[in-house]
């Protein structure tokens, strides 16, 4: 049985103590005008050991652009494992197969390494964050420009140099299917699953992903541009199901977001929200876009995330874990942006904002930091409230964008901010802004954070800690 490499991934998706997902496409072969029927395969081995595990065998769907997601079952936290995955075509029902014969050749299976999550409260977790990669389409043809893969090489280049780093956090924007809305936008499923696989299938952000744990969320571009702002009627019907579907494959598949039931994903996702814990870390990371209500005629002020989604996140606030609180939100949360767009942001959406707040200084919830992106620049700030408390915010943009990006005076890094019933949040404790190309490190310790910049090629450009 030939084992072949796939088409896009691996990608290490959600990863546990005991636990993780990887996620793999594998190819189309029709014959007789149906595909021909694939199967994905994986096998692993503690690292340094010799013997490999016993094949999984794991089903990918036609449905999903012929992708498939596993998980590894039974490891043991903290620890390093090799794997080896691929995929084959094959009439046999798959307990038919015998992986394990000497016939068996993985000579052109893609490799990888993970790590497990810990399960130690005061563990620290080193993340890169960051968000927004635009992929120019070349004069409106099927070429994609690879400028914004060098970003990754960069981040590889850390973990090649003893750097440790836990996870990826995309925060949104990991494609930008309508082309800045004017060169043939995505409308249909197959533009954008072959928009994923051109952002996914680049040389570095491929080898970074199929060996840190990566987790997603979207943002507007996934769809278009200030979605829903604009949306018709039509674009409801047809654009935002094939976005979203999309998305459902290439990154929500591989995510906290869908349960395990043995060695496979089951159910379907009623939101896009999901939580997970690593370490001295939880983490919320929030739908900011695709739960916003923009028609207040109906009856209803704007809001910016549903009422069930709002009650959740303060449930997890408040759960007494003792872990520092991280809020992933596609658009930042605080401070506000002085240009036309703010009302895309939280600022445009200030009594949900104020409401989160009133909370965390009402209950008087410390180690909360929200990590954000969409701006295409990268600062961090701090917001004290009346009573003391500090609530951070790391703003982390673009990845790429060839365009010109926004300074500091974009940015409203003085004053404060109303929030409710809990009076005004003093704005504190800001960076420069980094108008470049970049990403960011997070190093959080049970004492604080730890916030560094890098430009596209690897130099820093800020560094800020922060205490508890």
């Amino acid at each position: 049985m030939k084992v072949l490499s796939p088409t896009v991934g691996p990608i290490v998706g959600a990863t546990e103590p005991t636990r993780t997902r990887i996620w793999i496409r594998a190819d189309f072969d029709t014959r007789r005008d149906q595909p021909h029927r694939a199967f994905g395969v994986i096998r692993h081995r503690q690292w340094g050991a010799s013997a490999w595990s016993k094949p999984t065998i794991f089903k990918v769907n036609p449905n999903f652009d012929m992708t498939g997601v596993v998980v590894i079952r039974r490891l043991a936290p903290r620890t390093r494992y090799d794997y080896q995955t691929g995929f084959f075509w094959s009439a046999l029902e798959p307990e038919e197969i015998d992986l394990q014969a000497a016939s068996s050749d993985w000579s052109d299976a893609a490799e990888g390494t993970f790590r497990t999550a810990s399960d130690r409260d005061n563990e620290s977790r080193s993340l890169i964050v960051g968000s927004c990669r635009y992929l120019l389409r070349v004069f409106g043809a099927s070429l994609f420009d690879n400028r914004g893969d060098k970003t990754f090489r960069s981040v590889l280049q850390q973990v090649e140099d003893g750097r440790r780093v836990d996870q990826v956090i995309m925060m949104g924007d990991q494609i930008y299917a309508d082309d800045l809305t004017t060169i043939a936008p995505d409308t249909t499923v197959a533009e954008f699953f072959k928009r994923y696989q051109a952002a996914f299938g680049q040389k570095h952000v491929r080898r970074l992903m199929a060996n840190i744990p990566t987790y997603m969320i979207l943002d507007d571009h996934e769809i278009e541009d200030n979605w829903p702002h604009k949306a018709r009627a039509d674009d409801w019907r047809v654009l935002y199901p094939a976005s979203l579907h999309a998305y459902q494959t290439y990154q929500a598949s591989h995510s906290p977001l869908f349960k395990v039931s043995g060695d496979r994903i089951v159910g379907t996702p009623r939101q896009w929200w999901y939580t997970y814990t690593d370490g001295c870390c939880d983490f919320f990371v929030m739908d900011s876009r695709t739960e916003r209500w923009l028609w207040p005629e109906l009856g209803r002020k704007w809001e910016i995330i549903s009422r069930q989604q709002m009650t959740r996140v303060k449930r997890w606030l408040n759960d007494g874990s003792g872990r520092a609180k991280i809020v992933v939100t596609s658009v930042p949360f605080f401070p506000d942006s002085t240009n036309f767009d703010k009302n895309d942001k939280w600022a445009g959406f200030p009594d949900q904002r104020a409401e989160l707040l009133t909370y965390i200084e009402d209950k008087q919830i410390r180690k909360v930091v929200f990590f954000s992106g969409d701006v295409h620049s990268s600062f961090s700030v701090a917001l004290k409230s009346p009573r003391g408390l500090k609530v951070h915010s790391v703003v982390s943009s673009a990845f790429y964008w060839p365009y010109p990006h926004p300074s500091e005076r974009h940015f409203n890094l003085k004053g404060s901010i109303d929030a409710g019933t809990a009076g005004r949040f003093k704005v504190v404790a800001y960076t420069k802004v980094c108008p470049e190309d970049n990403f960011t490190r997070v190093t959080v310790r049970t004492s604080g954070l730890v916030v560094e910049v890098f430009e596209r090629k690897g130099s820093r450009l800020a560094e800020k800690t922060y205490t508890w």
